[in-house]
C-alpha cells in the first residue's frame, strides 16, 4: 500500500460534513482527492471548506481513476447500491452510509459483488465502534450477564419525521420509514451485542399514521426540513414500528417512532440475562442491574466515552484496506440486519409471522 491512501467522497450533505470528511483529513495516511455531489455547490464548498480536493458533479466521471483507492458513499438510500456496486467492480474499497440499501435484494446484490471482486465493504453503522456498546458486548460475551434471554429495544420519539413530504418520506427512495431509518441502527448494534445470533423467524407490524395528512402534521421542529415538500410531496412510509424477532439466542422485541402522540423520547436498549441485565441509553451510557450477597444492586459505570465514535469508524475501514481484513462493519454482517428489516415488512404486509 502506499503512503497515502487516496478518497473520494459521494455526497457532501450533512452525515459527509459531520462524519466522513473531517474524520478521514484527521488521519495522516489519508487524503480526499475528490467531492462529489449533484448539486453542484455542495461539491464546490466542500473544496473551498476542507483546502483539498476537486469538485465533481457526477461519480461516474469518477470511474476508471487511478487516483482513487476508496470511497465513501454519503448519498441517500436509492444510490447506496448502484455507486458501491459500479465502484467495487471498478476496483474500489467502499465505505457505503447505512442502510446498505433501500432493500434486502440490493443489499444481497451488493454482498454478491464484494465477494466477486475481492473488495472491502463496510457499511456505516457507526455504533459497532462505540465504547458503551463495546463494553456491553464484552460483558454479554464474558458471561457477566448470565444467558441473555431478551432484548427490549425502544426507539420511539414524539413528533421527528424528517424533511416530511421529501426523500425521507418517499419509499422509493429511502425504502422505508423509522425502521429503515433509526431501527437499523438499534437491531444492528444489538445483533453485534449478542454475538451476532441468526434470526429464525419475525413478527411485526409498521404503521403509518400521523404523517400522511402532512399539511395538518403538528411539529416544533424539523430535522432536513430543507428537504422537504409537504405541500406536493409524498409520505408512504412508516413512522410507527413494532415487533417481535425470534433467533437462535436471545429473542428481539422492539417499538420504533418517529412520531407518537406520547409527549416524550424513549431511545434506550435493555439486555436482560439470567444474572444481571443492563440498561443503555442510545448514544451515552449504560446501567447493570443485578444481586450479590442477598442484595440488589445497581451500577453505573463510569468511562470516558466518545459517543458516536466516527473517528474510529473511519480509521477501522482504512486500516481494513490496508491489513486487506474485513472489520466488524463488513457487509456480511450488515446483510443480516438488512434481512430483518425486509422481514418485519413483509410480516406487516401479511399480518402474520414470516421466516427467514
Amino acid at each position: 500500500m502506499k503512503n497515502k491512501i487516496n478518497v473520494a467522497v459521494i455526497g457532501c450533505g450533512n452525515i459527509a460534513n459531520a462524519a466522513h470528511i473531517p474524520n478521514y483529513l484527521k488521519l495522516d495516511n489519508v487524503e480526499i482527492k475528490y467531492f462529489c455531489d449533484i448539486i453542484p455547490e455542495r461539491a464546490d464548498n466542500a473544496v473551498k471548506k476542507y483546502g483539498c480536493g476537486t469538485a465533481v458533479y457526477d461519480y461516474k466521471e469518477l470511474l476508471g481513476h487511478d487516483d482513487i483507492d476508496i470511497v465513501s458513499v454519503c448519498t441517500h438510500n436509492d444510490f447506496h447500491a448502484p455507486i458501491s456496486i459500479d465502484f467495487m467492480r471498478d476496483g474500489k474499497d467502499v465505505l457505503c452510509e447505512k442502510p446498505a440499501a433501500r432493500t434486502v435484494e440490493e443489499a444481497l446484490e451488493m454482498q454478491k459483488v464484494a465477494h466477486e471482486t475481492g473488495r472491502l465493504l463496510s457499511i456505516g453503522v457507526v455504533n459497532r465502534f462505540c465504547d458503551t456498546v463495546n463494553h456491553i458486548k464484552n460483558l454479554i460475551a464474558d458471561g457477566e450477564l448470565g444467558e441473555v434471554y431478551q432484548v427490549y429495544v425502544s426507539f420511539r420519539a414524539h413528533r421527528s419525521i424528517p424533511g416530511l413530504g421529501g426523500d425521507f418520506t418517499t419509499k422509493a427512495k429511502s425504502g422505508g420509514g423509522v425502521l429503515i431509518d433509526w431501527g437499523v441502527h438499534y437491531l444492528d448494534l444489538t445483533l453485534y451485542c449478542l454475538g451476532e445470533p441468526t434470526p429464525v423467524t419475525c413478527s411485526g407490524e409498521a404503521h403509518s399514521k400521523l404523517g400522511t395528512a402532512m399539511e395538518d402534521y403538528v411539529c416544533t421542529s424539523m430535522w432536513a426540513s430543507d428537504s422537504g415538500d409537504i405541500k406536493n410531496g409524498t409520505f408512504d412510509v412508516d413512522d410507527f414500528v413494532t415487533g417481535l424477532i425470534r433467533t437462535t439466542g436471545a429473542t428481539i422485541t422492539f417499538n420504533g417512532a418517529w412520531a407518537q402522540n406520547i409527549g416524550e423520547s424513549e431511545c434506550f436498549i435493555d439486555f436482560i440475562g439470567t444474572k444481571a441485565g443492563v440498561r443503555m441509553q442510545y448514544g451515552g451510557k449504560f446501567t447493570m442491574y443485578s444481586t450479590m450477597n442477598g442484595m440488589l444492586t445497581e451500577v453505573k459505570p463510569d468511562y470516558a466515552s466518545t459517543g458516536f465514535d466516527y473517528f474510529a469508524e473511519i480509521k477501522s475501514f482504512v486500516n481494513s484496506v490496508i491489513t486487506r481484513e474485513p472489520n466488524q462493519a463488513y457487509i456480511d454482517k450488515a446483510v443480516v440486519t438488512s434481512k430483518i428489516l425486509d422481514a418485519v415488512y413483509r410480516s406487516s404486509e401479511a399480518h402474520k409471522e414470516v421466516t427467514f
